[in-house]
């Protein structure tokens, strides 16, 4: 598979139009970040800076389409971004030197924005300067990858040496890094994120993605030097469907950052939020797509009330922040369902169809889309819910599962993918089938008539996440795989004799 394969560029992308000449979409208003910060959980594993590299070594990040510069919540923007943001950070805090390559999509980005001490944010100018949706980057990668290869090139007169690892992210990412390896030399390893026979098997005729990602994905699984799983189900499926060999796979999770996330007050973080009369509240955070199950957890709430006679308010924290109905403004905890008009942005129909079902259920009133949050605002709405709830169809590990243990709240999570690995069933929450709104709106119940469970598995949570999954301890075991794989570059070729 090389970068300039015919077969990748059978299907030369559309005329797009023109980028208008506007500033990027904004960020909600922040919500004041107060409140009491509770003690957080030793971290017996993850104190040590995350050393494995010795020396301090200089790392490439490639990140095609999820800059660690966008607005969370946004489109196209999740847990992606975040890995790569936080991975960036705790590399650069043990002593290495650290760059992101990510594309451009809007007009005025710097090329090079020193991000951090030690980190770099390079926009790569690739197609057009302006929001390209994931599924129709892939004609813009040959034209990333040179413009990579040069920057290199260029950059190590400065910097004084090349990189001596890429780290990939995404499949595309990998074209990129394969194409660094083919041509300078240096070793890569790669997390795909989500892989494309799943997302099929998943979303089936829903999958947007071209049919050449399956195959690009069985390429860079025998190139690579390394591949990085970010859970067991992840690992197994690149086994089963990919034939990956599993000597060459490491099994790293995501995580958290305790100075970004912690346990506050409930009281406190609905007096934030000004929801400080609120009913039993569940939280639901994530990007509005349908593959996320958001309409499970809406399912659930109104057979709360008509099966279990418990009322709730559900928050929907994320999505597209252009002109949603109902976010988050000035503290407020959002509008109801269906109030206001749906939205402009790229998740508009799926917002608009959430909208209809919470109204068509009885519960508009009941479930607020909030929109797009900054992440210093996050910790407010995990502190200000009950329970949180995740149901996806997929998910190949899921960081806000983590995040609301860090937070010491109860998880719900559906039996998918990471979601398995993280949520201990019946100890920091429960797991259930995808798509069963009824297995949710069961454990709620059990949840709301057991505030004492509730906070026992809200406690195990937190001592769980702190213990396996910070971003200190995710950047050492990272680390630790590109040592192996720089130890493997160097090691003496042995001699055979007749």
């Amino acid at each position: 598979m090389k970068i300039d394969d015919p077969a990748l560029a059978a299907n030369p992308p559309a005329a797009m139009p023109a980028a208008p000449p506007t500033a990027m979409p904004a960020v909600l208003p922040t919500v004041p970040s107060t409140g009491t910060k509770t003690a957080a959980p030793a971290l017996a594993d993850g104190l040590e800076a995350p050393d494995a590299l010795g020396t301090p070594r200089r790392i490439a990040l490639v990140s095609d389409h999820a800059s660690p510069l966008a607005a969370p919540g946004s489109i196209d923007c999740g847990g992606q971004n975040v890995y790569v943001a936080q991975l960036a950070r705790e590399l650069a805090r043990a002593g290495h030197r650290v760059d992101v390559f990510t594309r451009r999509d809007a007009i005025g980005q710097k090329q090079v924005v020193q991000w951090h001490d030690g980190v770099r944010v390079i926009n790569v100018p690739a197609g057009p300067a302006h929001h390209v949706p994931k599924e129709q980057m892939l004609p813009y990668i040959e034209a990333f990858a040179r413009f990579v290869t040069r920057f290199i090139k260029r950059d190590a007169r400065h910097q004084g040496a090349p990189y001596d690892i890429v780290h990939a992210n995404f499949f595309m990412s990998g074209m990129v890094a394969r194409h660094l390896k083919q041509t300078l030399g240096i070793p890569f390893v790669i997390t795909f994120h989500a892989l494309g026979q799943v997302r099929r098997l998943a979303q089936g005729t829903a999958d947007a993605f071209p049919p050449a990602r399956v195959r690009i994905e069985h390429t860079l699984m025998q190139d690579a030097d390394r591949i990085i799983a970010e859970c067991s189900q992840d690992r197994q499926d690149m086994e089963r469907l990919y034939g990956a060999s599993p000597a060459r796979i490491a099994v790293v999770p995501c995580g958290f950052d305790p100075e970004e996330l912690w346990p506050m007050e409930r009281t406190a973080a609905r007096s934030l939020l000004g929801v400080e009369r609120a009913p039993f509240t569940v939280l639901q955070l994530g990007r509005i797509v349908p593959r996320k199950g958001v309409d499970t957890v809406i399912e659930a709430i109104a057979l709360l009330r008509a099966h279990h006679g418990i009322d709730a308010r559900l928050l929907v924290v994320g999505g597209d922040a252009g002109g949603v109905a109902g976010s988050a403004a000035g503290g407020h905890a959002g509008k109801p369902a269906g109030a206001g008009p749906s939205g402009s942005g790229r998740d508009a129909p799926e917002l608009a169809r959430l909208q209809a079902l919470a109204h068509r259920l009885g519960i508009g009133p009941d479930v607020h889309f909030v929109g797009q949050q900054p992440r210093d605002a996050l910790r407010h709405y995990y502190g200000a819910a009950d329970v949180f709830v995740t149901t996806p169809w997929y998910e190949p590990f899921g960081i806000t599962p983590v995040e609301a243990m860090a937070c010491a709240r109860p998880v719900i999570g559906a039996e998918v993918g990471g979601i398995k690995s993280t949520v201990v069933d019946g100890s920091t929450g429960y797991l259930v089938p995808s798509r069963d709104p009824q297995a949710v709106a069961a454990r709620l119940a059990t949840l709301q008539r057991n505030p004492g469970l509730a906070r026992a598995m809200g406690e195990a949570g937190l001592r769980r996440a702190g213990q396996h999954y910070t971003w200190r301890i995710v950047a050492r075991q990272a680390a630790a795989v590109y040592a192996d794989v720089l130890a493997e570059a160097c090691a003496p070729i042995p001699m055979t004799h007749p």
